[in-house]
């Protein structure tokens, strides 16, 4: 009797219990302050206008954006302004507060801070290194044969060059001997301590992050093939540095594999260690998609010796003797895939 007689009183009050709880939930269900990033929970329209009579776009399930502010219009529900200017939903069921897109934890993460180059900026030239460093200097010296590879013969000339201009006769090329060969001072650490920028944010999406990778490594093409090289695009690259800068402007960080070490000994094969790498999901060739990573085996051998990056139907940008190049997926210099590794989730 009791309970029944404070019903009453809050029906004529116009505070039932019902409409508290209604009332209590409309404030609960909307943003009302700015929650930085949102990914899309269902398909949700886009309007020009925070009164949504002006339908601009549709987006679906697993859109990012990132919202400027929170608006109001007096009878309207609450809707988010987006940074490109169009309006979304504040409903929370249909839109979710996130730090940005991002990969499961046990796959390598996605950085939204530049990527720092991992290992020794303004490393020694020594017997047995690849890269640019060794590339220019062979060719400086004369000793150039087509595979730059700092071997004997470049060993014995960088010894007698250092004798003539009164350096320690090392045989091997530190900033000093550098500078002397005539190239700058600024390169001799620009060289190695270029890392792609990033090409998306954290409100980008999966594609975004895909169409990153892929325009890094566009950057390239028409360079020439260099083995062990991985750092600005107009000198070139082999094929694991390509796929490594791309994956930069990704914002993935495969350390301790990077661009620097590379050029060490033995590195020209980092495509070996990105195809044992298990922050990559390997998946079957018949679900490759466009960002994928394509490892090739060498036949007779059956160790991976080449990487390449999918482009969808059936093509790859890649670096292959002689120069960086879009390819099909197979061809007569290599055929044999090894398998897919997926960047991007």
């Amino acid at each position: 009797m009791k309970k029944q007689w404070l019903s009453t009183l809050l029906v004529i009050a116009g505070l039932s219990s019902v409409g508290m709880t209604t009332s209590a939930q409309a404030k609960t269900s909307y943003y009302t302050n700015n929650p930085g990033i949102i990914r899309v929970k269902k398909t949700v329209a886009y309007y020009k206008d925070a009164a949504k009579k002006h339908h601009v776009a549709t987006v679906h399930k697993g859109h990012y954006a990132k919202i400027s502010k929170v608006v109001t219009v007096k009878g309207h529900a609450p809707v988010l302004k987006t940074n490109t200017g169009k309006y979304v939903t504040a409903n929370k069921a249909c839109v979710a507060k996130t730090k940005g897109y991002q990969n499961p934890k046990k796959y390598y993460q996605v950085n939204y801070k530049q990527i720092k180059p991992y290992g020794k900026v303004g490393y020694t030239v020594k017997r047995g290194y690849e890269g640019i460093k060794t590339w220019r200097i062979m060719r400086r010296l004369g000793t150039a044969n087509g595979y730059n590879k700092y071997n004997s013969a470049t060993y014995y000339a960088v010894k007698n060059f250092q004798r003539k201009h009164h350096l320690k006769a090392t045989g091997n090329v530190n900033e000093k001997t550098w500078v002397k060969l005539g190239f700058s001072k600024s390169s001799w650490k620009s060289i190695d301590s270029y890392v792609a920028p990033l090409g998306a944010h954290a409100w980008n999406g999966r594609s975004a992050h895909i169409e990153a990778m892929i325009k890094q490594a566009y950057k390239y093409k028409g360079n020439p093939y260099l083995v062990g090289s991985s750092s600005k695009p107009f000198y070139g690259t082999d094929c694991s540095g390509l796929v490594m800068q791309s994956l930069y402007a990704g914002g993935i960080n495969t350390k301790p594999i990077s661009a620097i070490h590379h050029a060490y000994p033995g590195n020209e094969w980092n495509s070996r260690n990105l195809w044992a790498s298990k922050k990559f999901q390997h998946v079957a060739y018949s679900h490759k998609k466009r960002g994928d990573l394509v490892f090739y085996y060498q036949p007779g051998t059956h160790t991976i010796w080449h990487v390449a990056i999918y482009l969808g139907k059936g093509k790859v940008i890649e670096s292959w003797p002689p120069r960086i190049m879009v390819q099909p997926i197979r061809n007569g210099q290599r055929s044999n895939v090894a398998g897919i590794a997926r960047v991007f989730h």
